[in-house]
């Protein structure tokens, strides 16, 4: 009997576990997945609400529950990813969000998409059931990050994926401390088949991620698989250290051909200014160049502290 591995990270989410624990028994006892065993990894992000106790009484009557309590907040990507790292699962499903917005029963047509010999199924949210203002954004940065990278990251992708044993064993190689996992995913190399759906608005409690989180998490998206952040300021700064040579040209004919249009002095401080200025944010460029590679080396440290486990 093949296994599938579930992961959920949570964090102040006691409206919304038992729903989402149940939908998953749902699948596999008795639905249309009862012909594979199963493990569910909650990884509960030091909750300070009612989580940890309603993770408690889960896990004490059902054995394919287990839990991993943090030692802190650590965010969703790197909870989730220290969970993928204790799974055991022929498969895995790498994030199914407590709060359900991405749906549990679409794991079936992942699971059959598997057996045909896919090594990565994953959902991509091509319709958004929240408001425009947050829907253009987020459908804007997708194809940024998805321009941008050296790989290609399916657009409209999230962590809600199907991977192989295979791609999670060259995941758990990895030691980046902050991973973005779906980049991570993507540069396995391995032909993804995308299933489009529905993310669906929430239907108890309020979202966890705020504006600063949705931030963090996007700039980290943007620097982990591209440096043409760092090479458009150099390029800005080469950019604009021509033009300021360029504009010194100018006033020179300028002030050649007529006399009195400015003080003395003038014309020289405004392309001293501009030409400094973009000679500076170019070097800053280059040597964000440096630092990248050196960041990309040494990065290390513990994805996540962990306090306790249960059920494993």
């Amino acid at each position: 009997m093949k296994k599938i591995s579930i992961i959920s990270p949570c964090f102040n989410e006691e409206d919304n576990i038992e729903e989402c624990a149940a939908a998953v028994r749902r699948l596999f006892v008795d639905g249309p997945l009862a012909g594979y065993d199963y493990e569910h990894i909650f990884a509960d992000n030091a909750s300070v609400d009612g989580s940890a106790r309603i993770l408690r009484e889960i896990a004490a009557k059902d054995p394919h529950v287990k839990v991993i309590f943090n030692a802190r907040n650590y965010g969703p990507f790197r909870s989730t990813f220290n969970a993928l790292r204790a799974t055991s699962g022929d498969a895995v499903l790498v994030m199914l969000a407590v709060d359900l917005q991405d749906p549990p029963e679409l794991l079936v047509g992942f699971i059959r998409h598997w057996e045909e010999g896919y090594k990565v199924v994953c959902g991509a949210r091509n319709q958004r059931e929240e408001g425009a203002i947050m829907r253009a954004a987020r459908h804007a940065y997708y194809r940024l990050v998805n321009r941008l990278a050296d790989i290609d990251i399916p657009v409209d992708a999230g962590e809600f994926q199907l991977v192989d044993r295979i791609v999670v064993e060259a995941l758990k190689r990895s030691d980046d401390y902050y991973p973005y996992i779906r980049g991570m995913i993507a540069d396995c190399g391995f032909k993804a088949k995308v299933v489009p759906y529905v993310w669906r608005s929430r239907a108890r409690g309020l979202s966890k991620n705020r504006l600063y989180h949705l931030f963090d998490q996007g700039m980290n998206g943007l620097i982990s698989f591209t440096n043409v952040p760092i090479r458009i300021g150099a390029l800005f700064g080469f950019v604009l250290a021509a033009g300021s040579l360029f504009y010194a040209l100018v006033q020179l004919i300028i002030n050649l051909t007529f006399s009195g249009l400015a003080e003395p002095g003038i014309a020289t401080l405004i392309v001293a200014i501009f030409f400094f200025s973009g000679v500076q944010l170019a070097f800053f460029g280059l040597l964000g160049e440096y630092v990248a590679a050196i960041h990309a080396q040494v990065r290390r440290g513990s994805v996540v502290v962990e306090a306790e486990r249960i059920n494993f």
